[in-house]
């Protein structure tokens, strides 16, 4: 099982976990399926009423798409689309309007924006880790610093995305910059984000779910915008996946954390 889900029935709280733990937790074609699946299901289940999606093993939350299921993703030859198999991992784009907080611990990067993205807000243990490995490899982050863009200042995610991996934004950077909004010791992410979700389940859903529709909306027009312009420029920046590989094989142990 890769994706697992638990349920707690007194809190009203559900825990989505990305469950691959000796492989930092990378996201395979069917746990994108999976993930699809998930969110649309809660949209049924009224029991369920505040959502808390974390990784398993505490050294990852997430570091995006496994590298070899990218590879069989087959690409229509127009520049102006793309087939991205984590487009619709992210609870808005399953249309769930449940407050979704994510939990981080150990690395966040690249493909786990998908995620961090569409969550409401972020809680962060003490070594999380913030990276987008892009343009490091000769690919666009164009869907990944969308949504970033929504949640940190402009420099600080054009400089995330355009650092690729030779930087990694601390914990601490991301409380202070805004991205995440509560800081917990090593391993304490989880507890803390089910503890606010467990409050904002005791509350009348339909109170909570419209105030996550107007938070939505007061962005969405300019993140609609965005993200439309991204299939493209993903098709025409990116490297042939042959030149990729070479980059991947020949990359650097060395970074350093801000």
């Amino acid at each position: 099982m890769t994706i697992s889900v638990e349920r707690d029935k007194e809190t009203g709280v559900a825990v989505v976990t990305l469950d691959r733990p000796d492989k930092h937790n990378a996201i395979t074609l069917d746990m994108a399926r999976r993930l699809g699946e998930v969110w649309r299901g809660f949209r049924y289940e009224d029991e369920v009423r505040a959502i808390v999606v974390t990784g398993a093993g505490g050294r990852a939350f997430c570091t995006g798409i496994d590298r070899e299921d990218a590879g069989r993703v087959p690409q229509p030859s127009s520049p102006y689309t793309i087939d991205d198999p984590l487009v619709a991992i992210g609870p808005k784009a399953n249309d769930l309007w449940k407050p979704v907080i994510a939990a981080v611990e150990g690395m966040a990067c690249g493909g786990a924006f998908y995620l961090l993205g569409e969550a409401e807000f972020l809680i962060a243990g003490e070594g999380a880790e913030f990276f987008d490995p892009h343009t490091t490899y000769g690919m666009v982050s164009a869907f990944e610093t969308i949504h970033m863009a929504q949640r940190m200042p402009f420099g600080e995610v054009a400089r995330m995305a355009l650092m690729g991996t030779a930087e990694r934004i601390s914990a601490r950077r991301a409380h202070e910059t805004g991205l995440v909004s509560e800081l917990t010791v090593r391993g304490g992410a989880q507890a803390a984000a089910r503890e606010a979700a467990a409050v904002i389940a005791g509350y009348p859903t339909e109170a909570v779910q419209g105030t996550v529709r107007a938070l939505w909306a007061a962005k969405d027009a300019g993140r609609a915008q965005a993200l439309a312009h991204a299939p493209h420029l993903v098709t025409l920046g990116n490297l042939p996946p042959e030149r990729q590989a070479a980059l991947f094989t020949r990359r650097g142990s060395g970074f350093r954390t801000r």
